[in-house]
């Protein structure tokens, strides 16, 4: 997928008390990559980084008629922890440490790539031979600079490791770090916070504090103050503490955040807090340097 996708920015135009809160609502382009809808809100010119996230990709939902699927060759990444988490369906990751794991809906795979892995995302046979339905996130972290060459590994939690807890009636999932009383079990290199709330309609859900925080609507409709959040918006808020959304029709959230961690460099997919870095890491990836796949190293996606 491309790191191009444009998005756009709409200012917070509420009252002067709810702008306090609001710094602004992001809303994604949405591109079709044959049949395969993705909407970016992360990285944008008008917002880099939210915490240390950098860059945030909803899939979906798609629906692949049999023979048809997700289908990515193996490529590189530096400097980040991906985090996959799916809604709908089931996607095999491998990856150059020869891990091979099906993530399904309620699980959570973090790839850190460090000083340089290699993955695929495919289906498994059984998948792709009838008709199914993929729906998720893909999120970066930027890793923290004393960690960015850290030795790559991956981790995969099942969906009855990911805690819940109850929240003004709410039912919320802490993904990573620790709010509302629980920790997750997730590894995490900086403050960082990744949480999914699931609102009835009239429901509120105050949310927690964070250096910086933004709530990504998934399906349904919110508003916070006087300011709506419509369905795929993006929206941005201070660390104002006390803030609340409240759901018009029921809704799927994800709230990511945490503690900024420096300006970082994005090229393709790669990250790094130094530009020369990306400039090894590409000429690396040309000449062949990177680790290969095991059972998948047959093909993979050429430097753009």
């Amino acid at each position: 997928m491309s790191n191009t996708l444009e998005t756009t920015e709409q200012p917070c135009t509420a009252s002067p008390a709810p702008c306090a809160a609001i710094e602004t609502v992001l809303q994604p382009r949405e591109r079709d990559l044959g049949g395969f809808s993705v909407r970016r809100v992360l990285p944008t010119a008008q917002r880099r980084m939210v915490g240390p996230w950098i860059f945030f990709d909803h899939m979906g939902p798609a629906r692949f008629p049999a023979g048809e699927g997700i289908n990515v060759r193996p490529h590189p990444h530096i400097g980040i922890a991906t985090v996959t988490y799916l809604f709908e369906g089931e996607i095999l990751h491998r990856d150059s440490l020869g891990s091979l794991q099906a993530i399904r809906p309620g699980d959570l795979n973090l790839m850190v790539a460090g000083r340089g892995i290699v993955h695929s995302e495919r289906e498994r046979p059984e998948i792709s031979a009838r008709e199914h339905t993929q729906h998720g996130l893909q999120l970066w972290l930027a890793l923290p600079e004393a960690d960015e060459e850290t030795d790559p590994a991956f981790h995969h939690y099942p969906e009855q490791t990911i805690p819940t807890v109850t929240v003004d009636e709410v039912p919320v999932r802490v993904m990573m770090g620790s709010t509302y009383g629980v920790q997750s079990p997730v590894r995490v290199f900086s403050e960082t916070l990744y949480l999914e709330a699931r609102l009835q309609p009239g429901q509120t859900l105050t949310l927690p504090d964070a250096d910086e925080r933004a709530v990504y609507v998934v399906s349904g409709e919110l508003r916070a103050q006087d300011t709506a959040m419509p369905t795929h918006s993006m929206t941005i808020f201070s660390d104002q503490p006390g803030i609340a959304v409240t759901a018009t029709t029921a809704t799927t959230i994800a709230l990511v955040g945490g503690a900024p961690v420096g300006e970082r460099h994005i090229e393709w997919n790669f990250v790094s807090s130094r530009r020369e870095r990306i400039e090894t890491a590409k000429r690396d990836w040309q000449d062949g340097r990177f680790p290969k796949v095991p059972g998948d190293d047959h093909e993979f996606i050429p430097l753009p």
